[in-house]
């Protein structure tokens, strides 16, 4: 029979489980929300190493060096979700809605990138995510673009998230490379005393019909947010404010595709236009029907 003492014991033990649980979600969702808010931004790239049979005509990817201003509005806030919409601001009367990032707290249904256009749904173990968040990333379309849970670490005084996963050619590739097919990026969110960086070691990979994986390349990125007063961000706050009914009626349309957990395949042009140069050029006004039945169309 169990003494009383050791009852106890083990009860005390349970509740400060719980409690250091708890203090470390709560550090968690600190750092993911601190990356929300009115950032100068610098995207910087550069091909590190290359590994093509034939070394004499491969041409690597020239290294980028590109600055903005950029707009992180908080959609969403719950103890499980947080998502937060990227807002590039060219000029006051030219804002381009950017890529999204969602978290979710030990989340077990995720949309792992093949190649092409598709998606394979995966069934996470609950054992496997306790403690995790995953962070989804989306097109500015809001369709899909990679996914990948981990563990949020605050130790020595660092605080980041760690995580790989296979993802589209970025977008400042797509139209410039055909030689690889899948990037598989390694991605390092780390908060700073002066914002957050998007750290990033990715390999270039060609990926047949049977999966098989050959490195072509490996690069760097390193993404520098600084923030900045809010009020230098106003521009994209007065534009969210009069397009985010439209937003929110595409991304409810996604999540109801994604909420089949099936595999997900998608066409890359409709009628020889890219889904997202429809939905760019709709009016705030535009009813859902009309959103609905354009990424319909886009949908295998």
């Amino acid at each position: 029979m169990i003494s009383k003492s050791l009852f106890m014991s083990a009860a005390l033990a349970l509740t400060c489980s719980l409690g250091f649980s708890q203090d470390k979600k709560q550090q968690d969702i600190k750092s993911i929300k601190s990356m929300c808010g009115c950032y100068e931004v610098k995207f910087n790239f550069t091909e590190t190493f290359s590994y093509p049979k034939d070394t004499l005509t491969y041409k690597p990817s020239e290294t980028k060096h590109e600055s903005a201003l950029e707009w992180v509005e908080l959609l969403e806030d719950t103890p499980n979700k947080i998502v937060m919409q990227h807002l590039l601001i060219v000029s006051d009367d030219m804002i381009i809605k950017h890529w999204r990032q969602d978290w979710l707290y030990e989340n077990t249904d995720l949309y792992s990138f093949d190649k092409g256009n598709s998606w394979k749904y995966k069934k996470l173990d609950k054992k496997a995510v306790k403690g995790q968040w995953t962070q989804k990333v989306y097109q500015v379309d809001d369709s899909p673009r990679y996914e990948g849970s981990s563990t949020w670490v605050h130790v020595d005084g660092k605080d980041y998230w760690a995580n790989v996963a296979d993802a589209p050619l970025p977008r400042r590739e797509q139209t410039k490379r055909n030689d690889y097919n899948v990037l598989k990026r390694r991605n390092i969110h780390e908060i700073t005393a002066t914002g957050w960086n998007h750290e990033q070691d990715n390999d270039k990979l060609v990926r047949d019909d049977a999966g098989k994986d050959v490195l072509l390349a490996q690069e760097k990125g390193f993404d520098v947010y600084t923030k900045v007063p809010d009020v230098k961000c106003i521009a994209a706050q007065k534009w969210w404010k009069e397009n985010n009914v439209l937003w929110k009626n595409v991304r409810d349309k996604w999540q109801t595709l994604f909420d089949r957990h099936q595999d997900l395949n998608l066409e890359a042009k409709v009628e020889r236009k890219a889904l997202y140069s429809l939905l760019f050029d709709l009016k705030p006004d535009t009813a859902k029907a009309e959103t609905d039945k354009i990424i319909d169309k886009f949908v295998k």
